[in-house]
């Protein structure tokens, strides 16, 4: 499991407790998650951004003989998505869609076109030199950049005064403001693409992004959203599909992403154990023909980690972090041995 630090990783990982041997990984040694697992278990990455992540991470799983990897983190989907074969000569398996699927999700311009004629899309264009005061979607309307996650950058435009203020180039997106309530539908497919679960939720309260109360509901018209969502884009294994209503109430897509989401712990209360059943995918195992959830209402809250204190900072293996900044410090002393 990357990405150990962040909610995705840590709900993954209770998810699977006792159920397989569990390895925790992540940039940060404080990361709640490694502390899941026992300390040899534990391992340091580079960001998933360095160019050296992906072969870093292969190391790792060569090294530990890890059978499934189940990367968490944005920025790791596509450099993993892009080198499937390499882990599968390896013996490992990857929680991950293919990488145009990935690329299409984590670009939101990329992510309407993809979409368009499946679902319903709000009205969305990018923010040229011609700017968008004729923006058909009206005002105010929502600006958000074309990639990047946890509302950052995202912004309600008032008018077209406001634009000025704004990126040109075509790396900001206007779109079509959506008033209406929130949901997260969490979804699971078999490693055909087939929709095996999709369980819709309401986004009652949030922190950082994050859902800390919501509802699992019963609302067949989301769920098949959802599903036609992740149809049209050709995603794999578990993933999240956000929608949100219109000022008329009509659902419409929001954005997707694509890894397991940071609210899955509802869904597992919902008596859809997505974790279990996508990493028993991988390793063979037929799928239900559908697996059906129950309404509940979840609140959700911090949960402590209590180590010796020498623990805290007790990591197995912290290799490839390592080396990546004894690399970079290099670089920084004398670049011309380093690129040599």
């Amino acid at each position: 499991m990357t990405g150990a630090g962040g909610p995705s990783g840590t709900g993954f990982l209770r998810a699977l407790t006792g159920a397989a041997e569990l390895y925790a990984a992540d940039i940060d040694p404080n990361g709640a998650g490694l502390y899941l697992v026992p300390s040899a278990r534990r391992m340091l990455l580079p960001p998933g951004a360095h160019p050296g992540f992906p072969d870093a991470l292969l190391r790792l799983c060569r090294r530990h003989a890890i059978d499934v990897l189940v990367p968490t983190v944005d920025a790791e989907l596509l450099p993993l998505a892009s080198r499937l074969p390499d882990f599968a000569a390896a013996g490992v398996r990857v929680l991950v869609s293919p990488a145009e699927a990935v690329a299409d999700c984590l670009d939101k311009w990329r992510l309407a076109g993809a979409c368009a004629g499946a679902v319903r899309l709000p009205g969305t264009r990018t923010l040229g030199p011609a700017g968008g005061a004729d923006f058909p979607g009206g005002f105010p309307a929502i600006a958000k950049p074309r990639t990047g996650s946890g509302s950052r950058g995202v912004r309600v435009v008032e008018g077209p005064a406001a634009l000025a203020r704004l990126p040109r180039d075509h790396s900001y997106l206007l779109q079509e403001l959506l008033p209406g309530t929130e949901y997260s539908v969490d979804v699971l497919t078999d490693g055909t693409g087939r929709v095996v679960a999709a369980v819709p939720r309401s986004r009652d309260r949030t922190d950082s992004g994050i859902v800390v109360a919501g509802r699992v509901l019963d609302a067949p018209a989301l769920s098949r959203a959802a599903g036609d969502t992740v149809r049209a884009l050709g995603l794999r294994g578990v993933l999240n599909v956000q929608i949100r209503e219109d000022r008329h109430g009509r659902p419409a897509l929001l954005e997707v992403n694509p890894r397991p989401p940071g609210g899955l712990s509802l869904t597992l209360a919902a008596g859809v154990d997505m974790a279990r059943w996508a990493v028993a995918g991988l390793l063979g195992a037929e799928l239900p023909e559908r697996i059906a959830h129950r309404e509940v209402a979840v609140v959700r809250h911090w949960q402590d980690v209590v180590l010796r204190p020498d623990e805290l900072g007790e990591i197995a293996d912290d290799t490839e972090a390592v080396a990546v900044k004894t690399r970079a410090a290099a670089a920084v002393n004398d670049p011309e041995a380093v690129a040599a």
